[in-house]
């Protein structure tokens, strides 16, 4: 248990430097949301995905993508979570398969009378076959800039098979 969490720590600590490099972001981070992946519980897309329990990055479980066609696979929405003049970042861990094409990440926060905006985790999709991968998609938020909702997604432009697992939403402060 201590080895899972200080990876958990380090994964962490590594997302929150990935924020520092763009933007003057504090010392203070905070963990907002942790979804490791042992049901379909919460789920917004419940088609075509299953829970794999010989395949996961924390040895418990996780999703089981089998993509036939391009696909954005719905996870999670927080609703409102409170949270301004911060760096969100949007993390989970990655696998394929045979797999041919494109894989990333998604977050879309939506702001009450001005619509939805997006991050991309395009600069680190997945191209290949790949073991277990960090991926994370960074979405800065101003002072006065509160996000009503965020949606978590996985975009697969492509097939295969495609496992996702340990998704979190951290939260960074911004100087």
């Amino acid at each position: 248990m201590r080895i899972k969490n200080f990876i958990s720590l380090l994964v962490i600590l590594l997302f929150f430097s990935s924020c520092r490099k763009s933007s003057k972001v504090s010392e203070v981070v905070f963990e907002l949301r942790h979804y490791s992946i042992n049901s379909l519980e919460g789920l917004i897309t419940q088609t075509g995905i299953e829970i794999d329990d010989w395949v996961s990055s924390d040895g418990i479980a996780s999703l089981k993508i089998s993509a036939t066609r391009p696909t954005r696979v719905r996870l999670y929405e927080t609703g409102d979570i409170d949270v301004e003049n911060a760096c969100l970042i949007y993390t989970a861990k990655l696998r394929t398969k045979d797999f041919i094409g494109q894989v990333y990440l998604e977050m879309l926060c939506n702001f009450p009378g001005k619509g939805e905006f997006f991050s991309r985790a395009l600069e680190s999709s997945i191209r290949e076959n790949t073991e277990w991968t960090s991926q994370e998609t960074p979405f800065f938020l101003k002072k006065g800039e509160n996000p009503d909702n965020v949606k978590l997604n996985l975009v697969i432009n492509g097939k295969g098979t495609v496992w996702i697992d340990d998704i979190r939403l951290i939260k960074a402060i911004l100087d």
